[in-house]
């Protein structure tokens, strides 16, 4: 099995190539949860949703969130009665955050509650949220603290970021289900998402660094030059005080990397690690290099 950290555009588009490789039984997938709310009264869960929309077969490619084809009616209608639904959540997407939100109101962890969903989806991989309690991911600007959602879709993230904070009001930690397969991967992939807001929450977690000690774990650069592919990773690395590129995060993830993979046209030289194509531009492309990581976890 092979277990992905995840969160944002970027892994889902390798774990798609992965696919091609390996049965959706034997992929497991960690998944940020620091930017999940209560919205108009049910749970979204972004990257979650993703996943799961992913491997049931039903998620937009063209914009890498969302279900295909959904309609926006409720949404629509609910902004013109004055409700501040500053999301576009689709009709049948809006189904899966009642869902969840019920069974997280009958007493259900986040966990079991994506169990329910998968299984009644047909979804065979693991998608585990990355712990059961809720954690948020804030941004400093202008003196104010905003979610994250509100900073990037309501603000559309034009706004100077001062920091930004992981809040609780429990510390999280890391649920047994993660533990157990990231225990029992041949190998942990850390896919090319956002390392401030998509990966580090997950790392951030206790229980996974240690989980993690003695695998075989391959780091992806979201970054090619000081620009990531999509996103606003680069100002969030700025605020975090660090270079936006692949070197900076290769040194975020030292600690726990084996190998670190990033694009074959960046300029920023990264000592020991691995060239290849990254832009995973279609399916073919993410398929070739979900190869490559193979080759490398299976020394061929």
């Amino acid at each position: 099995m092979i277990t992905f950290l995840s969160g944002g555009t970027g892994t889902p588009k390798l774990i798609r190539g992965m696919r091609s490789h390996l049965p959706d039984e034997e992929i497991a997938v960690v998944v940020n949860t620091a930017e999940d709310l209560w919205i108009c009264g049910n749970h979204l869960s972004p990257d979650l949703d993703t996943l799961v929309y992913l491997f049931a077969g039903s998620l937009d490619t063209t914009t890498w969130w969302g279900i295909r084809g959904d309609t926006f009616r409720t949404h629509e209608e609910a902004l013109r009665m004055g409700a501040d639904e500053f999301i576009a959540i689709g009709d049948t997407d809006r189904a899966m955050h009642i869902a969840r939100g019920e069974l997280l109101r009958r007493g259900f962890r986040l966990t079991e509650a994506t169990e329910r969903i998968c299984r009644s989806l047909g979804v065979r991989a693991q998608i585990l949220p990355m712990t059961d309690t809720p954690v948020r991911t804030i941004v400093l600007s202008r003196g104010r603290e905003f979610h994250f959602q509100e900073f990037w879709v309501r603000h559309r993230g034009d706004m100077p970021i001062e920091g930004v904070e992981r809040r609780w009001d429990v510390p999280p930690e890391a649920t047994g289900e993660v533990i157990s397969a990231v225990r029992s991967s041949e190998a942990v992939v850390i896919g090319p998402s956002n390392p401030i807001t998509s990966i580090l929450p997950i790392l951030e977690c206790a229980g996974i660094r240690d989980a993690l000690s003695g695998k075989i774990v391959i780091s992806v650069s979201p970054f090619i030059g000081d620009a990531p592919v999509s996103g606003p990773a680069a100002a969030l690395m700025r605020a975090r005080g660090l270079a936006p590129d692949s070197l900076s995060t290769r040194d975020l993830y030292r600690d726990i990397s084996s190998y670190f993979i990033h694009d074959l046209r960046d300029p920023v030289e990264v000592p020991g690690s691995y060239r290849m194509d990254t832009l995973m531009t279609d399916l073919d492309a993410s398929t070739r290099l979900c190869g490559e990581i193979l080759s490398i976890i299976r020394g061929q």
